[in-house]
């Protein structure tokens, strides 16, 4: 019987930290991580700048849309914290023994990739709007700007694959599940039914003989 179940052994075993990181997954979700650190930091530290004396607040370098700029940073942050937490998961689940619970996992890792990959390609789609609509002669913001949009179409593709590994494993786990679990085939050779009557009932030995007689013999008067 197989005792694997999404991807990894039921039996759990001894971490193996250089065989964790040179896993595909863990790789790109890596990349993920780093992605998203640079699309936040680039703008909290680069991405407001003042347009003059006549608005001396710092506006966003998307176009003066500080919209743009929030929901980049906010995206990013939340992308940096969920692939922390799903490194952390990665790397613990081949001690999870209950299939329910690595299905739990696997569920929720494909959910947010999905969701994810959506949030910023539109993050990417927005922000590239913004900027080409922008008028914006300072290079280091020009720089900064084209950094995060760069970052925020590389995330996009990160996410993508995350989501492609995570349909592996769900798939893998429902297939291997499924076979773990399946019905008995109705042919399965069953011994056969006894079919025939009961014997009848066997007279003691001691008893035949005498029986044997008195059916044989006449009737015989008692003598005086």
């Amino acid at each position: 019987m197989d005792s694997s179940a999404y991807g990894a052994s039921l039996a759990g075993g001894a971490f193996d930290f250089l065989g964790f990181l040179k896993q595909p997954q863990t790789i790109v979700r890596i990349l993920s991580w780093v992605f998203a650190i640079i699309v936040f930091a680039t703008i909290v530290a680069e991405g407001y700048a003042t347009t003059g004396s006549a608005t001396p607040d710092a506006k966003c370098m998307f176009n003066q849309n500080d919209g743009a700029c929030s929901y980049a940073v906010t995206i990013g942050v939340i992308a940096f914290l969920a692939c922390v937490i799903f490194l952390v998961l990665d790397a613990y689940f081949p001690q999870i023994s209950n299939a329910k619970e690595r299905k739990y996992i696997v569920s929720a890792d494909l959910i947010f990739s999905g969701a994810w990959t959506f949030l910023w390609f539109v993050c990417f789609c927005y922000l590239a709007n913004q900027w080409a609509k922008t008028n914006v002669t300072n290079g280091v913001i020009a720089d900064a700007a084209r950094g995060a949009v760069a970052f925020s179409f590389f995330s996009t593709v990160s996410w993508g694959l995350l989501v492609f590994f995570a349909v592996g494993r769900y798939r893998q786990g429902v297939t291997e599940f499924g076979q773990t679990y399946a019905d008995p085939a109705h042919d399965t050779p069953y011994p056969p039914y006894a079919t025939g009557a009961p014997q009848g009932y066997q007279q003691s030995p001691f008893t035949s003989g005498t029986q044997q007689q008195q059916g044989e013999g006449s009737y015989l008067p008692p003598s005086y």
